[in-house]
């Protein structure tokens, strides 16, 4: 286990990294092998936790009507998102494709159990915050194996809280931390489908690396 990554295993790392996109529209219908779900949830449980408390839960979503009402939910936000922007800007973002919750086989909802280990978590005492950042790592974990596994995932932010627990029935306790949109794609893009539509571009390293202070260089 402790062994070093052979240089073929490390640049199909790096290739998973740098490949990975948010998939929205390139969804094919095929239904996700049960064993390739489990593969990428089990990746996604092997993720760091902070005391190794493992908050995390996986609400797995194939049912069209649960799919119709976070779908419906998602259109009044999205609504409401591009009343936000201005111009050009929010004509930009009418025409973007933001979701794949119908169009994609599997759903995946990650939640964060905070009360997991108790109230005094190892490594949350000064930083509360740090059982949220590890389900996020549990997502990163999952993209990164289902893109190795040749899926698509997105990654839909745009939602109201309470209505997405509603349909899901998730308990007042439970954060919701991302929902998913999980499926085999005709292709993913070259490059992030926000930067090819003009929307963003990616940031050079060079301007976002420190050393030792605050914007010391």
């Amino acid at each position: 286990m402790g062994e070093s990554f052979t240089e073929a295993e490390r640049e199909a790392l790096y290739k998973a990294i740098f490949s990975r996109r948010d998939v929205r529209g390139q969804f094919r219908p095929d239904p996700v092998p049960d064993d390739v779900l489990r593969r990428i949830l089990l990746a996604a449980h092997h993720a760091p936790s902070v005391g190794f408390m493992q908050p995390w839960n996986f609400i797995v979503v194939t049912d069209p009507a649960v799919k119709a009402r976070i779908h419906a939910d998602f259109a009044q936000a999205n609504e409401e998102a591009a009343a936000l922007f201005e111009g050009e800007r929010r004509s930009l973002y009418s025409r973007l494709k933001l979701e794949g919750i119908r169009d994609a086989p599997v759903n995946l909802c990650v939640t964060c159990d905070r009360e997991r280990s108790g109230p005094v978590v190892l490594g949350r005492t000064h930083m509360p915050a740090m059982d949220l950042y590890s389900c996020v790592c549990a997502v990163q974990n999952l993209w990164l194996a289902a893109r190795a596994e040749g899926l698509g995932v997105g990654w839909v932010s745009i939602l109201h809280e309470e209505a997405l627990k509603g349909a899901l029935g998730i308990p007042d306790r439970i954060v919701p931390i991302a929902y998913l949109c999980i499926g085999s794609v005709s292709h993913f893009e070259p490059v992030p489908e926000l930067e090819t539509k003009g929307w963003r571009r990616r940031l050079d390293l060079d301007d976002l690396v420190f050393r030792d202070r605050w914007e010391q260089r």
